[in-house]
């Protein structure tokens, strides 16, 4: 059996395909990021997971990619830990770029973009992945992504800059305090995570002006930082992946028209392109 990981920050996504190369397996756990996860949490998570360790013997090949594996020290942890549980599989570890790119691939070169928890890009040209900038995390990067949203709107909530409207309803959904707050970004093991996760409340109003504004600028500063770089972006066709795109298309598209610049297609969850890609080129 071979396994096929996406794994994010927030949660990973998990198909194992049977020796036929047919989908035997779809299950989920948290994102293992190592930037964010204790190592020794790793085993554990994946042990609650009853129909991954059903199989666990049974698999001999595992292809995981995830965010912070851009780093050979994070692969290595990565790799480290899951041999612990899946010993009889050899254990192929990349960053979640690669994924990406695999996943978004329609056969001609184009720059592709993550926006989830994080954001990142690169330029595939289907063979060779080009990285020209380097993935900063959330402290002082992932613009556009769920993290740097969510982190907007805990912002301008304890400044008191969100208008009355939003204000009453942000404070019907949440008991937040700046203790609760800080604790959480400071202290918990997934920080970028618990930002993203206020992007449920901003989602659900995206169409509120005030938000579209707050989201336009984010995903401005995205294509400023992380497309425009790119040389080919003037020409290349611009793919997405990710839960943050996909929720936020319509604001992605129109900051692009601004820039001029080409959106192609928008993936929400590329696991099952990334598969598809892995059984036509690569198994």
């Amino acid at each position: 059996m071979v396994a096929i990981v996406d794994s994010g920050s927030t949660k990973s996504d998990w198909v194992i395909l049977d020796d036929f190369k047919k989908v035997f397996l779809k299950t989920e756990t948290i994102g293992f990021n190592p930037n964010f996860i204790n190592r020794e949490l790793i085993v554990p998570e994946i042990e609650k997971n009853s129909s991954l360790i059903l199989v666990k013997n049974s698999i001999t090949k595992i292809f995981f990619y995830g965010s912070g594996c851009g780093v050979k020290k994070n692969c290595e942890t990565i790799e480290e830990e899951l041999k612990k549980i899946f010993t009889k599989a050899d254990i192929v570890v990349k960053e979640d770029l690669m994924a990406a790119a695999y996943a978004a691939y329609s056969g001609k070169p184009a720059i592709v973009c993550i926006l989830g928890t994080g954001s990142n890009s690169c330029y595939f040209d289907g063979e060779k992945l080009k990285i020209k900038l380097p993935s900063l995390g959330f402290l002082i990067g992932d613009e556009g992504s769920g993290s740097a949203i969510g982190k907007q709107l805990v912002r301008r909530y304890f400044m008191q800059k969100l208008p009355a409207d939003l204000l009453a309803e942000f404070e019907q959904n949440y008991t937040l305090t700046v203790e609760d707050a800080l604790q959480n970004m400071y202290h918990s093991p997934r920080p970028n995570a618990y930002l993203a996760d206020f992007n449920k409340f901003v989602i659900e109003r995206k169409d509120h002006p005030y938000f579209k504004e707050m989201v336009y600028k984010e995903m401005k500063d995205f294509f400023e930082y992380q497309v425009i770089p790119y040389e080919e972006s003037k020409e290349a066709e611009i793919n997405f992946i990710g839960s943050i795109a996909y929720y936020y298309e319509d604001i992605l598209r129109s900051v692009a028209e601004e820039f001029n610049l080409n959106v192609g297609h928008v993936v929400q969850k590329p696991i099952e392109s990334l598969v598809d890609y892995h059984i036509k080129y690569i198994l």
